[in-house]
């Protein structure tokens, strides 16, 4: 069987397929070739995304209420994906919310990044934001509470 190169462009098509479509696992083979991807399998390891220094009053201040308490709020914002938690744009940026601000159904409450790909996470409602519950560059688990808005 002869060497194939790697299609990168091929499997960015592939990876955006996935996300468009919801698909955790995609297959794809051929005669001499097989494709296989997978996302939210835990198996990320949290050193793979680049360490974004955060300055020290960039970081919002979760409220009082215990992580657990906001997971079963009906209003938290749940992470669709296992990734790393960015809550700015960009390194140096002004981060995209912060407690108590008013946010439109769409706005950019955060970045997780997962798999190299930046995936915007859009507030499900319009409202204010009553917490935030994680931290710029923590890992983030499929269905883990990461912000309240109400």
């Amino acid at each position: 069987m002869a060497k194939r190169d790697v299609d990168i462009g091929l499997i960015g098509k592939l990876a955006d397929l996935m996300e468009e479509k919801g698909l955790s696992e995609l297959a794809i083979e051929d005669d001499d070739w097989k494709v296989k991807l997978q996302r939210g399998g835990g198996a990320m390891p949290a050193m793979m995304a680049p360490a974004m220094a955060a300055p020290a009053a960039a970081a919002a201040p979760a409220a009082a209420s215990s992580p657990a308490d906001a997971a079963s709020n009906p209003n938290a914002v749940k992470a669709p994906m296992v990734g790393t938690i960015y809550m700015a744009p960009q390194p140096g940026a002004a981060n995209f919310i912060s407690v108590g601000s008013k946010v439109a159904e769409g706005d950019t409450l955060l970045i997780i990044e997962a798999m190299k790909v930046m995936n915007q996470i859009p507030a499900p409602k319009a409202g204010t934001v009553k917490e935030i519950l994680v931290s710029d560059g923590q890992p983030v688990e499929f269905g883990e509470a990461m912000v309240v808005v109400e």
